[in-house]
């Protein structure tokens, strides 16, 4: 069920893919790779679908104090890449639930073959209606999601109701920056219609009227920029690599790419981590 109030249809058209698992295991292969023999790094160029990939995600996880009793949901989990990495780094159970029910599909698959199918699970369902019992989770996760949801409100006081009193939610996302309007298509929205940017005093200001409290909020921006940067000369350098997140959006990723580095360099965009917890009542 989709909660009224926005056309979730369209962004789940967005990142619709028909086909993509064989295609991804297709690439797999023209990368030498053996689908039947995966190694967890060998995911990463894909199924790390946010800035700085595999790297960002263990530096935000590595401040959480994550053990194996935790329960984390991921909120917008897209392939699986961050929870299976948070498995296998911290040896906790991940919940993913993500609007797209094909990612949900090819999570699934990856986790079967990686041999995680007792510590990974996901769900097909909405961020504004968690289908989860209130204060169940001891940390909530969400990397590069909320650009698409318009009701942030709604957004973070669903991740406040089924997080445990002391639980925290860890924030990697993209803002609205000071430059002018985001340059269209990105890889979150092909048109201003799906995308929904909050400023970063706008979205702590949120999130503390909700009644969390920040313990870390750090702009990395500069840091994506200087990733782009290297990778753009990385790719000059040696050619498209046959397993990436192109996979995903096919001939319109060239732009996106494109316009996600000229919003990061013109101001337009602005990149934040931040941890912020849930008070013990």
């Amino acid at each position: 069920m989709k909660p009224s109030g926005q056309d979730f249809y369209s962004v789940e058209a967005h990142y619709q893919h028909q086909g993509l698992e064989a295609e991804i295991l297709a690439a797999l292969v023209a990368a030498g790779r053996d689908p039947d023999n995966l190694k967890p790094e060998e995911l990463a160029p894909i199924d790390e679908f946010h800035i700085r990939g595999r790297k960002a995600t263990l530096e935000l996880a590595r401040q959480l104090n994550l053990v194996e009793s935790s329960k984390v949901l991921d909120v917008g989990s897209g392939l699986g890449g961050p929870s299976r990495c948070l498995a296998l780094e911290f040896g906790c159970h991940v919940t993913g639930i993500d609007l797209c029910e094909e990612y949900c599909r090819v999570a699934e698959m990856f986790a079967h073959r990686l041999g995680l199918d007792s510590l990974v699970s996901y769900l097909h369902g909405n961020a504004l209606e968690l289908p989860f019992d209130d204060a169940v989770y001891d940390l909530l996760w969400t990397q590069h999601m909320a650009m698409n949801i318009a009701d942030k409100d709604k957004l973070y006081s669903e991740m406040w109701r089924v997080l445990k009193p002391g639980g925290a939610l860890a924030i990697y996302d993209i803002l609205a920056g000071a430059g002018g309007p985001v340059r269209f298509p990105v890889p979150w929205a092909r048109e201003p219609s799906t995308s929904f940017l909050l400023s970063t005093q706008r979205m702590r200001d949120m999130l503390e009227s909700i009644g969390f409290e920040v313990l870390i909020w750090r702009d990395t921006t500069e840091t994506a920029r200087s990733w782009f940067r290297h990778l753009g000369e990385k790719i000059r350098a040696e050619g498209p690599l046959p397993l990436g997140i192109h996979l995903l959006f096919g001939p319109d990723f060239r732009l996106m790419a494109q316009n996600q580095v000229r919003n990061l360099e013109e101001n337009r965009i602005a990149v934040i981590e931040a941890v912020v917890r849930r008070p013990v009542e």
